[in-house]
């Protein structure tokens, strides 16, 4: 694609990074078949190429975005299958992160909408506060429930039930059953811990019984990635540097072989922090250490090797890929063969490339089109008759469970149940009896 950036614009170091990465697309096309939103609606500018379009004239003119550019640029989900499809390597994750930066400082949204993004940015990343307004938000449920829009679709999002606060999400360090084979960190999180707890605690137990220490790291926190997609820059770079600086610390202290991560979400988030921090002085290098560690915990078990599996129960398992881990980190094999070890019968799900419509804050900011996405999946899902969903992303569990379906399980919850683990409380009557 020919561009006509000014050199003065050249000279700023994002929009050079741009600059080349819309020189590297060839305007086939391809993309269009696999992005969801161009799927569902036809339009051209709902799909990669369209927006690539869109934002090489936003970015050229350097001027405010336009309505018309926020519109569609906001329909993205960020699903990155369009990088899994694209024959060129455009990378279009980067592009459409610039993009929304530049729309977030030069477009003036309307109130509400201002008011939304700016609640989601203060409350999903701190889990004291996301829990109280959780609280809030089931009292209020069955009148928001009722109201369309966003306002519906927040309460339609709030859990029925609100576990406790895990007490495995405080700083400290969990030791390995002997021999210990590696020392690793885990990010705790910030929504997942609230939302689904027994992730993480599952996570832990199915590391140490496999001989690795585990770390939660003082300081560490949300990856920055809810901010950084709704276009807010230096709250996301705050973020990633107090992350960086945590686990740097931990790196000095006593080594670490992994970071590992059990929400794919933030699993592309941090190991993008190189490229994000690459023009600080301060940052660059160990942001650059950070996010050559970083590990899916599907990753990192099947490089570490799974420990003889103590219970094979042949449920059939629907293996949902989150978007983040099979189109952003690009580990599409591993969480399937460790569940097929651990004695599943694995089903994959048609259409796996589309995404659920979770997309972070997407089915919040975009509730008809993730409604839709969603509808689509779950269809998907009871075409294979599975007895238990398997996923890596809290967005994505969140979204796809239906009361009237299977229940659905984080993929290290089955894992460690299979190498002697408990039953997770979602499925226990499924797998008791096995």
């Amino acid at each position: 694609m020919q561009t006509s950036f000014t050199l003065a614009q050249l000279a700023d170091p994002n929009v050079a990074n741009s600059e080349k990465i819309l020189r590297t697309c060839v305007h086939c096309g391809l993309c269009t078949a696999t992005c969801p939103t161009y799927v569902l609606l036809g339009d051209e500018l709902d799909s990669p190429r369209g927006r690539i379009y869109l934002i090489k004239n936003m970015l050229e003119g350097g001027g405010p975005a336009t309505e018309r550019v926020v519109k569609h640029v906001d329909r993205c989900l960020s699903c990155l299958s369009c990088m899994t499809t694209c024959p060129s390597g455009v990378n279009y994750m980067h592009l459409v992160d610039h993009a929304r930066q530049h729309i977030e400082a030069t477009y003036r949204r309307p109130f509400h909408d201002r008011m939304l993004r700016a609640m989601l940015a203060l409350i999903l990343p701190r889990p004291a506060l996301f829990r109280l307004a959780l609280v809030a938000g089931w009292l209020a449920r069955p009148v928001m429930r009722r109201l369309p829009g966003r306002l519906g679709g927040l309460g339609r999002l709030v859990p029925r039930t609100l576990a406790p606060p895990s007490p495995v999400d405080r700083p400290q360090v969990f030791a390995a059953e002997p021999p210990r084979r590696k020392r690793v960190a885990l990010l705790a999180g910030c929504a997942q811990q609230v939302l689904r707890p027994e992730i993480n605690e599952a996570t832990i137990r199915l590391l140490t019984r496999h001989g690795v220490e585990v770390v939660i790291a003082s300081g560490s926190g949300c990856c920055g990635a809810i901010a950084h997609h709704l276009g807010r820059g230096e709250a996301a770079l705050g973020a990633v540097r107090d992350n960086v600086a945590a686990w740097d610390l931990a790196i000095a202290e006593g080594g670490l072989d992994a970071i590992v991560i059990n929400a794919s979400g933030c699993g592309t988030m941090v190991k993008d922090y190189g490229f994000l921090l690459r023009d600080d002085p301060r940052w660059a290098a160990p942001a650059a250490r950070v996010a050559g560690l970083a590990r899916d915990v599907s990753e990192f078990l099947a490089e570490l090797g799974l420990k003889t599996v103590e219970r094979r129960s042949g449920i059939a398992v629907a293996y949902q890929s989150a978007c983040s881990l099979q189109h952003g980190q690009k580990v599409t094999a591993a969480p399937q063969a460790l569940l097929a070890l651990a004695g599943f019968d694995v089903r994959e799900i048609p259409e796996s490339h589309l995404c659920c419509g979770s997309a972070g804050t997407y089915n919040i900011l975009q509730p008809e089109i993730a409604a839709a996405l969603r509808a689509r999946k779950i269809a998907a899902i009871a075409s294979v008759e599975a007895g238990i969903v398997a996923t890596g992303n809290i967005g994505c569990m969140q979204q796809i469970a239906d009361p009237g379906g299977p229940p659905v399980l984080h993929t290290a919850e089955l894992l460690d149940w299979a190498t002697g683990g408990p039953a997770p409380e979602r499925a226990r009557g499924r797998l008791a009896q096995n």
